[in-house]
């Protein structure tokens, strides 16, 4: 297990990579003249390259193992921080972000490959709950931690640092982690396809969910928190990393808590519903509170993260339909749609923005922006509720 460990280390790397943004986007505005549109084209992009690496990463996993998987894409990482610290303008700080993106892309789906390979089915949300608990401290190490690191020696100091961390976690984990074992495959055409889980109707509803359950949480938490409360409230740095502290907290406990509710209330699919639900009357609050009240603006803000911790249960709702000679592929063509949908909305809100005119009322853009998260909640709520559920099975005594 002391892989599996190490493994979770380097996930606090990367829920740190994809949430930084947020605390680091007034200093790059300062420093390099970067706007919010162009920032959230990077925030965009991190998640556009994880998602688009959920194919290769997916074969990876199921032909080499994760041992090799995450070693070598962590490398890409690496590269990316690099170019980060010596950035000089947008296009540095874009490229940058992808590469980091594609390089954080296999570590969490290769805990899920080995918790699949290894535990019994009624177990895998929880221990992924977990999981993602544990490396959600990376989103806590990128808010107040990283405002007082940037303050003390500048973000180009603390993105050369952690280029180096990269690279020796990469050394560690093609050193101490395992591969599980590998299941029998009767033939050839056992092996299946990637086409054969896009067949699976059971599938197509959760794909939806998926698309844009995790994107209020992760993209506010990763960019928009920090500029809504620099532009609305005139937080400074560290009142902006004490905010986005609140909200990574809030992510772990709601992760914790989400992991054991399936088989405590014998259902995968109505949590995410209920939890979902309150996210999209309290986007609608966040859209509707304007500049009234800074306080109440940070509440809501945790709260959104709090209930959009969710992830981990439609990843084992989706899981419980794969067979197993297709766990690495199904798993992370669910984290494609979870972590695209991210990416894709991230986008998409930064044109939102733009089109609400924020040099008219930086306030109404923002509210737009929220508005606009609600309405997408709320659509895949709808196809969401066809889906079919599929209760944890007791384990054999």
């Amino acid at each position: 297990m002391t892989g599996v460990v190490i493994l979770a280390v380097t996930y606090i790397l990367s829920q740190f990579f994809r949430s930084f943004l947020a605390v680091l986007a007034p200093e790059l505005t300062r420093d390099l003249g970067i706007g919010e549109v162009a920032l959230s084209s990077a925030a965009g992009l991190w998640f556009i390259a994880f998602a688009l690496m959920q194919f290769p990463v997916g074969f990876a996993l199921d032909r080499y193992g994760p041992r090799r998987t995450v070693a070598l894409f962590l490398l890409a990482a690496a590269a990316g921080s690099t170019l980060f610290a010596a950035a000089n303008g947008a296009v540095a700080i874009i490229v940058a972000m992808t590469l980091i993106g594609a390089g954080c892309a296999p570590i969490l789906m290769a805990a899920f490959f080995i918790f699949a390979r290894t535990f019994h089915p009624r177990r895998f949300a929880m221990f992924a709950s977990w999981f993602v608990a544990f490396g959600l401290g990376g989103g806590v190490l990128g808010s107040a931690p990283l405002a007082l690191a940037v303050e003390a020696v500048g973000w180009r100091q603390v993105m050369a640092g952690l280029a180096v961390v990269t690279l020796l976690l990469a050394l560690i984990i093609m050193w101490v982690l395992r591969d599980p074992p590998v299941p029998a495959v009767e033939n050839a055409a056992d092996r299946g396809s990637l086409l054969d889980l896009l067949r699976m109707r059971e599938l197509w509803p959760l794909m939806a969910m998926a698309f844009v359950a995790y994107a209020p949480a992760a993209n506010l938490r990763g960019l928009w928190a920090g500029p809504y409360l620099a532009d609305v409230y005139g937080f400074d740095l560290a009142r902006v990393g004490n905010a986005t502290l609140l909200m990574a907290i809030a992510l772990i406990v709601g992760t914790v808590a989400h992991g054991p509710l399936d088989v405590i209330f014998r259902t995968r699919k109505w949590i995410p519903i209920v939890g979902s639900s309150v996210n999209a009357i309290l986007l609608t609050g966040l859209a509707l509170l304007g500049s009234g009240s800074a306080p109440t603006a940070v509440i809501l803000l945790t709260a959104i993260t709090l209930f959009g911790a969710n992830y981990a249960l439609i990843m084992a709702h989706a899981r419980s339909f794969m067979p197993p000679h297709l766990l690495g592929r199904g798993i992370t063509l669910l984290n494609f749609f979870s972590i695209g949908g991210a990416g894709a909305i991230q986008f998409l809100s930064g044109g939102v923005f733009a089109l609400a005119d924020p040099e008219i009322s930086s306030e109404s853009a923002y509210a737009t922006v929220f508005a606009f998260y609600a309405v997408l909640l709320v659509a895949g709520l709808v196809a969401y509720a066809f889906s079919r559920d599929r209760p944890p099975e007791p384990v054999e005594r």
